[in-house]
């Protein structure tokens, strides 16, 4: 019988679709007005991971990465069970060698929740903070304030929670880059200062209020050169502070990066449960549905083991009770996912474990591709490295269409 250290990693995500309020940018599965449903909900999500637990009793559980939505504006009563319901499958390492992660508004959390999570085993707080001007957190649709994030780290941190990230964010409507100096000044100087920081630039999704604004006019966004000079600020800045930038938008505190995400750019496994949540399992894409009721009604049963052996690329996507089969992966697509996910990270890609894992040698498989990027300066390759240059950082779509 395997022990835990021979079974190969598996993350788990879990997506709670409840939020006191729509951000005008979010376009994630998630209601303002569905909290009646809460206990329901989390008893789907108990159902399904139950449904699973062939899969999962295959895999050492490395991290759990609870997201929404608002995780917790939820009684945490919820977020408990969940875990519990995991844990009862005894599927995973010891419980203190697991990155357990929730993400959290400020305003919606209490001692009593921040105890809840420490005792069912979380250990690392991800915060949205956004801004720290609170006119411009009005502007994109928060409810909270600075006050109300100053208060909830100080509850988090009284809790006794080491390991917190806290979310900003760039290119904001009328934001100028004085905000942004004063937004990180004051995220370092917090104490203790947080672990890690993501810093995302805002981007217009479909389906949102600042879409709808943007096509009405009434909209103003920064350029792309003032966008860049944000970047670079926020680069330069967190680095000398002593975070390591280890991808496009996340800093940390060395040995504090994001397990749970840096696993996912790694192309490591991992299952999602909840509505919208995605799976990468067997080299298998799938996605649960992004209908609530459909969610709630249907059944849990999972897709039989078998199914690559039955369907082909040509049937895709195949829906089977709540989840979709999005793609099954030959050696090519598995090759060119692993280019582009690898080129995220600020280390890049390494030369040696992609022939490690696929036998064979990127520069010669990618031999067109790697040229045309490198003559353009957005990549630069050394003994055992391909990676993003500094001009690859702010074009690194660009690069990423190169594997797609």
């Amino acid at each position: 019988m395997n022990t835990n250290s021979e079974k190969p990693e598996l993350g788990i995500y879990i997506h709670i679709p409840f939020c006191i309020k729509k951000c005008y940018y979010c376009d994630f599965i998630s209601y303002s007005d569905k909290f009646s449903i809460q206990k329901e909900y989390i008893q789907k999500i108990k159902e399904e991971i139950q449904a699973q637990k062939h899969i999962i009793k295959r895999y050492n559980i490395t991290t759990i990465y609870i997201g929404g939505g608002t995780p917790s504006s939820i009684e945490s009563s919820g977020i408990v069970e969940i875990l519990k319901e995991i844990k009862s499958i005894n599927a995973g390492t010891e419980e203190n060698k697991k990155e357990i992660t929730i993400e959290i508004n400020p305003g919606t959390i209490t001692m009593q929740k921040l105890k809840d999570y420490k005792e069912a085993g979380i250990n690392r707080i991800s915060i949205g903070l956004q801004t720290t001007n609170n006119e411009l957190l009005k502007n994109i649709g928060r409810i909270h304030s600075l006050e109300d994030f100053e208060k909830s780290y100080n509850l988090i941190k009284e809790a006794g929670f080491k390991n917190i990230n806290v979310d900003l964010m760039i290119g904001l409507p009328k934001q100028t880059i004085e905000d942004i100096k004063e937004s990180i000044e004051k995220v370092i100087n917090l104490n203790p200062k947080p672990k890690h920081i993501s810093v995302y630039s805002l981007i217009i999704e479909e389906n949102t209020k600042f879409e709808k604004m943007l096509e009405e006019n009434k909209l103003k966004l920064p350029d792309d050169e003032t966008e860049r000079m944000q970047y670079e600020y926020v680069k330069n800045k967190l680095e000398l502070a002593g975070y390591k930038h280890y991808e496009i938008s996340n800093f940390a505190i060395p040995g504090y990066e994001s397990k749970h995400n840096s696993n996912c750019w790694e192309q490591k496994e991992y299952i999602g449960f909840g509505i919208a949540a995605h799976s990468y399992i067997d080299k298998v894409r799938m996605s649960n549905t992004i209908n609530l009721k459909e969610y709630l009604n249907t059944s849990t049963k999972e897709p039989n083991e078998e199914y690559k052996k039955i369907y082909n690329k040509s049937n895709l996507p195949i829906k089977i009770g709540i989840k979709t089969i999005n793609e099954i992966q030959n050696k090519e697509d598995e090759e060119k996912e692993y280019m582009l996910l690898g080129l995220r990270k600020i280390d890049g890609v390494s030369i040696s474990k992609f022939k490690q894992k696929f036998y064979e040698n990127p520069i010669f498989l990618f031999k067109k591709e790697l040229a045309k990027l490198a003559d353009e300066k957005l990549i630069e390759i050394d003994l055992d490295t391909i990676r993003l240059t500094r001009k690859g950082l702010d074009l690194a779509n660009i690069v990423w269409e190169e594997f797609i």
